[in-house]
């Protein structure tokens, strides 16, 4: 089950759109759909709990915490959209693409992706691009 949770004014327009997506991807990837949560919120809601959980001090678009148990994926993604706002602007792109690339990027790690490295980053944002031309 995929649920939606909102930590500022952002909504997302139409969560079942989404929802089919995400279950589509997890599909795909040969993977079972546990509990996921996104959280959407501010930067200083993420920064806070990658000080307090991570201990880093910058901000990012993203933080995902994987409770998956084997090939069933579980877990809470933090998603900043303010981040994405100014990440859609910086990388010259539409808000709602951006948006779903950080999305599907939190379920890739949890089907086992990498990004440390260049290849494992080349492969994610392959992935990501295929994904995210599913939504249209």
């Amino acid at each position: 089950m995929i649920n939606y949770h909102y930590e500022t004014e952002f909504q997302l327009k139409d969560e079942q759109s989404f929802s089919d997506w995400i279950s589509r991807v997890i599909s795909d990837e040969e993977c079972s759909e546990g509990e996921i949560n996104y959280i959407f919120c501010d930067d200083d809601y993420l920064l806070k709990i990658n000080q307090d959980y991570l201990n880093h001090d910058t901000y990012t678009d993203i933080i995902s915490f994987d409770y998956s148990v084997g090939k069933t994926l579980q877990g809470d993604v933090f998603i900043s959209v303010e981040r994405v706002k100014e990440n859609s602007g910086k990388f010259n792109t539409d808000f709602d693409k951006e948006l779903q690339r950080v999305m599907v990027h939190g379920i890739l790690h949890y089907c086992g992706y990498k990004d440390k490295d260049s290849e494992d980053q080349k492969i994610m944002r392959s992935k990501e691009d295929h994904y995210i031309s599913l939504m249209g």
